[in-house]
Protein backbone atom coordinates (compact mmCIF):
# COMPACT_ATOMS: atom_id res chain seq x y z
CA UNK A 1 0.00 0.00 0.00
CA UNK A 2 1.52 3.19 -1.26
CA UNK A 3 -0.45 6.39 0.33
CA UNK A 4 2.20 8.69 0.63
CA UNK A 5 6.37 9.08 -0.57
CA UNK A 6 8.71 8.25 2.09
CA UNK A 7 9.71 11.66 2.86
CA UNK A 8 6.68 13.27 3.22
CA UNK A 9 4.82 10.93 5.54
CA UNK A 10 3.66 12.93 9.17
CA UNK A 11 5.40 12.19 12.57
CA UNK A 12 4.07 9.31 13.49
CA UNK A 13 2.61 7.82 10.54
CA UNK A 14 4.03 4.61 8.57
CA UNK A 15 6.64 5.19 6.21
CA UNK A 16 4.75 3.59 3.26
CA UNK A 17 6.68 2.24 0.08
CA UNK A 18 7.05 4.27 -2.63
CA UNK A 19 5.70 2.18 -6.19
CA UNK A 20 9.54 1.99 -6.93
CA UNK A 21 10.16 0.28 -3.66
CA UNK A 22 7.50 -1.58 -3.83
CA UNK A 23 8.65 -3.57 -6.89
CA UNK A 24 11.71 -4.33 -5.68
CA UNK A 25 10.62 -5.78 -2.53
CA UNK A 26 7.83 -8.25 -3.97
CA UNK A 27 10.69 -9.25 -6.61
CA UNK A 28 13.18 -9.85 -4.16
CA UNK A 29 10.26 -12.18 -1.85
CA UNK A 30 9.26 -13.66 -5.41
CA UNK A 31 13.02 -14.56 -6.07
CA UNK A 32 13.97 -15.74 -2.47
CA UNK A 33 11.28 -17.95 -2.04
CA UNK A 34 11.33 -19.39 -5.79
CA UNK A 35 15.12 -20.18 -5.62
CA UNK A 36 14.42 -21.57 -1.92
CA UNK A 37 11.94 -24.11 -3.55
CA UNK A 38 14.35 -24.68 -6.53
CA UNK A 39 17.11 -25.87 -4.29
CA UNK A 40 14.65 -27.55 -2.01
CA UNK A 41 13.15 -29.75 -4.47
CA UNK A 42 16.54 -30.46 -6.28
CA UNK A 43 18.26 -31.67 -3.12
CA UNK A 44 15.27 -33.49 -2.08
CA UNK A 45 15.30 -35.56 -5.65
CA UNK A 46 19.07 -36.02 -5.76
CA UNK A 47 20.30 -36.08 -2.08
CA UNK A 48 16.87 -36.98 0.01
CA UNK A 49 17.54 -33.81 1.76
CA UNK A 50 15.93 -30.26 2.66
CA UNK A 51 18.26 -27.27 1.57
CA UNK A 52 18.93 -26.49 5.14
CA UNK A 53 20.12 -30.31 5.81
CA UNK A 54 22.61 -29.69 3.09
CA UNK A 55 23.65 -26.51 4.52
CA UNK A 56 24.01 -28.09 8.00
CA UNK A 57 26.47 -30.33 6.05
CA UNK A 58 28.28 -28.17 4.29
CA UNK A 59 28.87 -25.82 7.61
CA UNK A 60 30.59 -29.14 9.44
CA UNK A 61 32.45 -29.76 6.01
CA UNK A 62 34.25 -26.51 6.48
CA UNK A 63 34.83 -26.72 10.01
CA UNK A 64 37.86 -28.04 12.02
CA UNK A 65 37.79 -31.32 12.19
CA UNK A 66 34.32 -31.13 10.41
CA UNK A 67 32.83 -30.47 14.25
CA UNK A 68 31.36 -27.66 15.37
CA UNK A 69 29.53 -27.06 18.74
CA UNK A 70 25.58 -27.14 18.50
CA UNK A 71 25.06 -23.41 19.74
CA UNK A 72 27.73 -22.06 16.95
CA UNK A 73 25.87 -24.36 13.88
CA UNK A 74 23.02 -23.09 14.67
CA UNK A 75 24.43 -19.35 14.50
CA UNK A 76 26.25 -20.58 11.44
CA UNK A 77 22.82 -21.28 9.69
CA UNK A 78 20.94 -18.56 10.81
CA UNK A 79 18.35 -21.05 12.44
CA UNK A 80 17.02 -21.89 16.03
CA UNK A 81 18.61 -24.53 18.06
CA UNK A 82 14.96 -26.46 18.34
CA UNK A 83 15.17 -26.21 14.62
CA UNK A 84 19.19 -27.27 14.55
CA UNK A 85 18.08 -30.63 17.17
CA UNK A 86 15.10 -31.79 15.38
CA UNK A 87 17.64 -31.47 11.69
CA UNK A 88 20.62 -33.01 13.46
CA UNK A 89 18.54 -35.99 14.91
CA UNK A 90 17.43 -36.65 11.35
CA UNK A 91 20.86 -36.61 9.66
CA UNK A 92 22.13 -38.47 12.75
CA UNK A 93 19.45 -41.36 11.85
CA UNK A 94 20.79 -41.12 8.19
CA UNK A 95 24.42 -41.80 9.89
CA UNK A 96 25.69 -38.22 8.39
CA UNK A 97 25.87 -36.78 11.60
CA UNK A 98 26.57 -38.08 15.20
CA UNK A 99 26.57 -35.74 18.67
CA UNK A 100 29.36 -35.69 20.88
CA UNK A 101 29.62 -34.48 24.43
CA UNK A 102 31.56 -31.19 24.94
CA UNK A 103 34.22 -32.29 27.75
CA UNK A 104 34.50 -28.46 29.24
CA UNK A 105 30.95 -27.79 29.48
CA UNK A 106 28.58 -30.70 30.59
CA UNK A 107 25.30 -29.20 28.70
CA UNK A 108 27.62 -28.68 25.51
CA UNK A 109 27.35 -30.97 22.19
CA UNK A 110 28.92 -30.85 19.20
CA UNK A 111 27.66 -31.95 15.79
CA UNK A 112 30.34 -34.36 13.88
CA UNK A 113 30.18 -35.13 10.33
CA UNK A 114 30.89 -38.67 9.56
CA UNK A 115 32.60 -40.14 6.86
CA UNK A 116 29.29 -41.49 5.27
CA UNK A 117 27.99 -37.86 5.89
CA UNK A 118 31.18 -36.45 4.27
CA UNK A 119 30.68 -38.84 0.78
CA UNK A 120 26.98 -38.23 0.61
CA UNK A 121 28.42 -33.83 -0.01
CA UNK A 122 30.97 -35.20 -2.62
CA UNK A 123 28.09 -37.19 -4.13
CA UNK A 124 25.86 -33.98 -4.12
CA UNK A 125 27.78 -31.10 -4.09
CA UNK A 126 28.04 -31.40 -7.98
CA UNK A 127 24.23 -31.21 -8.82
CA UNK A 128 23.57 -28.86 -5.81
CA UNK A 129 26.51 -26.60 -7.12
CA UNK A 130 24.41 -26.87 -11.10
CA UNK A 131 21.51 -26.34 -9.51
CA UNK A 132 22.88 -22.64 -7.95
CA UNK A 133 25.03 -21.70 -10.83
CA UNK A 134 21.93 -21.95 -13.35
CA UNK A 135 19.38 -20.00 -11.01
CA UNK A 136 21.74 -17.39 -9.82
CA UNK A 137 25.26 -16.74 -11.34
CA UNK A 138 24.69 -17.99 -15.06
CA UNK A 139 21.52 -15.01 -15.56
CA UNK A 140 23.78 -12.29 -14.21
CA UNK A 141 26.85 -10.46 -15.32
CA UNK A 142 29.63 -10.40 -12.88
CA UNK A 143 29.12 -6.56 -11.70
CA UNK A 144 25.26 -8.00 -11.13
CA UNK A 145 26.72 -10.61 -8.77
CA UNK A 146 29.27 -8.10 -6.88
CA UNK A 147 26.38 -6.00 -6.24
CA UNK A 148 24.32 -8.50 -5.04
CA UNK A 149 26.83 -10.43 -2.77
CA UNK A 150 27.32 -6.37 -1.76
CA UNK A 151 23.32 -5.88 -1.14
CA UNK A 152 22.70 -9.15 0.65
CA UNK A 153 26.07 -8.11 3.03
CA UNK A 154 24.36 -5.47 4.13
CA UNK A 155 21.47 -6.02 4.43
CA UNK A 156 22.12 -9.44 6.71
CA UNK A 157 24.76 -7.40 8.78
CA UNK A 158 21.76 -5.16 9.90
CA UNK A 159 19.65 -8.15 10.56
CA UNK A 160 22.52 -9.21 13.49
CA UNK A 161 22.41 -6.80 15.75
CA UNK A 162 25.42 -7.36 18.47
CA UNK A 163 23.39 -6.15 21.40
CA UNK A 164 22.72 -8.41 24.56
CA UNK A 165 19.65 -9.52 24.27
CA UNK A 166 18.84 -9.20 20.13
CA UNK A 167 16.52 -11.57 18.70
CA UNK A 168 18.16 -14.06 16.84
CA UNK A 169 17.17 -17.38 15.57
CA UNK A 170 20.00 -19.43 17.03
CA UNK A 171 19.43 -17.62 20.59
CA UNK A 172 15.72 -18.72 20.93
Amino acid sequence: MNTAPASSAPAGEPRWLTDEEQRVWRAYVDATTLLEDHLDRQLQRDAGMPHVYYGLLVKLAEAPRRRLRMTELAKDAKITRSRLSHAVARLEKNGWVRREDCPSDKRGQFAVLTDEGMEVLRRHAPGHVNAVRQAVFDRLTPEQQKSLGEIMGIVAEGLQPSEAGADLPWLR
